[in-house]
């Protein structure tokens, strides 16, 4: 299927590593220019190479998206380089796991700011290009927890759910402009973030990360984790024009581990 993604321009952020970094390579594999950004600016740049060995125009900008002016810098050098913006791809590393009554309400401030405002920042640096051109794509890469909370991960769990309540208001905002806004969910996949994640929770069940994995996938009906290129599939879908008429939808890519039916 073609996804009508060349000549298009998308912006990844959090791309360095991790999921952001499948989503950014997707995009160049189906012919879109990309710009990728993260905090660490010679894994950006390694990034940027991969980019245009598979063939696509790439720009890397160095920045954090919880600093507004690194993200309007980041989307001024996406017009200067490339004149448009057709897809956001929002993206963070996410807070560090704990049970409520370890967090420090400054460890709460630093998880909205890292997790919900910079969803915000990059959203509202956006928004008036794609306005202008009258079309636009918007995808947050959230979380799982919005529907099926994960064990200690009390800022997660909490703070992921406004974000996507944030897109789907954004949704029903932003649809008579031509902008589609959309979530994607990741469930169990294989990250250096997840293999934080089960090694914590390893140490404090006095478990090997081996078990603790075992345990996990125990409860997926696919029985394993996800790679980071299948949950890049899903995003780069449903960002492209080839899914036009989606909006406002939280795709799960998650094993068939939630088992509800909303």
């Amino acid at each position: 299927m073609d996804l009508g993604l060349k000549h298009q321009v998308a912006i990844v952020t959090a791309a360095s590593r991790g999921l952001g970094h499948a989503v950014a390579l997707q995009f160049a594999r189906e012919g879109a220019s990309v710009v990728v950004f993260a905090r660490d600016a010679q894994r950006l740049q390694a990034v940027q190479a991969e980019i245009e060995a598979l063939g696509a125009p790439a720009l890397a900008v160095a920045g954090d998206v919880t600093v507004q002016a690194d993200v309007d810098r980041l989307v001024q050098a996406t017009l200067d380089r490339f004149g448009r913006i057709d897809i956001l791809i929002t993206n963070a590393g996410g807070p560090p796991a704990g049970e409520f009554m370890a967090l420090s309400l400054e460890q709460w401030e630093a998880a909205c700011q890292l997790t919900l405002l910079s969803a915000v920042r990059l959203v509202r640096a956006v928004v008036p290009t794609m306005q202008r051109q009258g079309s636009g794509s918007i995808v947050s890469i959230n979380s799982m927890t919005v529907k099926h909370p994960i064990p200690p991960l009390m800022l997660s769990n909490s703070i992921r759910d406004a974000v996507n309540g944030l897109m789907k208001t954004l949704s029903i905002e932003l649809a008579p402009d031509g902008i589609r806004v959309n979530s994607v969910l990741p469930g169990w996949t294989l990250t250096e973030r997840v293999e934080s994640i089960m090694a914590t929770r390893a140490q404090a069940n006095g478990q090997s990360a081996q078990d603790v994995e075992a345990a996990i996938t125990r409860d997926i009906p696919l029985r394993r984790m996800g790679r980071p290129d299948e949950f890049a599939n899903a995003v780069v879908f449903i960002a492209s024009p080839a899914a036009s008429y989606m909006t406002g939808q939280a795709l799960l890519v998650d094993g068939g581990l939630y088992r509800g039916k909303l």
